[in-house]
């Protein structure tokens, strides 16, 4: 009879473990802001899936007694002018931001990478047409095509996201026909094409893989931006409605008239949105480092 060693597997799981958790510090070592960003970038997450519970306040109740209340140990980051919380409202408002940013970028990567693995892959007069179409979504700067896309949809979430998301489709394809281009004359897909693969399997089973780590990057980047232009799309009255509280908004109701009587209404939500953006900013440089071969040393 042939016995098995019950004890080999756990103990080769262990040393995965150990093994990952090696490679974990190393790469916390060496990107010390990197590990700042995601733990910027957690505690949002954090705030926005718990909120209910870390919040006192409904961020929609009103009351009109502690209207402009400064920061208090009843209302920690202090009141509005209609007597709301701005804690639980900027709490509420990761729900949002990340609600946007995510879905966004998640969008425009979706039709970023179909457009631009398309182009590159099959080149010719398919590349001249998507790459005329991409110049011309990318001859707008994101803000001001976000805003035409904005006003032309109306302000709801959803009509949001999409207005978000489309400027971000000329980034993602650029950079995954760069890589495309690159990689349809690589050896193994000249292999691939010799065992009779078809072109659509090849290029979604072994040239999409590819261009993966530089996708991940491009999206963390894009994630940052996609919060700052729905803070900037809120604020010019064409991002998320009331009553959803939204970081953008809240300065827009409060920057003009009450800056100077009521500084944390500004102060607050501005650090929220700097914060998000600065974490993304962190965590994408981090990834860039980690992911691109050419970076590391």
């Amino acid at each position: 009879m042939t016995s098995v060693n019950s004890a080999a597997e756990p103990a080769e799981e262990t040393a995965e473990t150990d093994d990952i958790l090696a490679r974990l510090r190393y790469i916390a070592t060496g990107h010390p802001l990197g590990v700042i960003g995601a733990a910027i970038m957690v505690v949002f997450v954090f705030a926005a899936v718990f909120a209910d519970f870390i919040t006192v306040h409904d961020p929609l109740a009103m009351d009109a007694a502690v209207s402009l209340k400064p920061p208090s140990a009843q209302h920690w980051l202090g009141a509005d002018f209609m007597g709301r919380d701005v804690y639980s409202r900027i709490i509420y408002g990761a729900r949002i931001s990340l609600a946007v940013g995510l879905g966004s970028t998640f969008l425009g990567c979706v039709f970023g990478v179909a457009l631009g693995l398309t182009s590159g892959y099959l080149g010719g007069w398919v590349d001249l047409i998507i790459q005329r179409l991409v110049d011309v979504l990318q001859a707008l700067p994101l803000l001001v095509l976000a805003l035409v896309m904005a006003a032309s949809l109306g302000p709801a979430l959803g009509n949001t996201i999409v207005a978000i998301s489309i400027p971000l489709v000329p980034y993602v394809a650029r950079v995954i026909r760069s890589n495309t281009l690159t990689l349809r004359d690589m050896p193994f897909v000249e292999a691939a094409r010799s065992v009779g693969m078809s072109e659509w399997r090849i290029a979604v089973r072994h040239v999409l893989p590819n261009t993966l780590a530089p996708l991940i990057v491009l999206a963390t980047a894009q994630l940052g931006a996609a919060i700052l232009t729905e803070a900037s799309l809120s604020f010019l009255g064409l991002g998320i409605p009331e009553p959803h509280p939204s970081w953008g908004r809240m300065l827009s109701e409060s920057a003009a008239e009450y800056v100077r009587t009521a500084p944390w209404l500004v102060i607050f939500p501005g650090i929220a949105i700097s914060l998000a953006v600065f974490g993304t900013n962190l965590l994408g440089d981090a990834l860039r480092d980690v992911l691109d071969p050419r970076l590391r040393n």
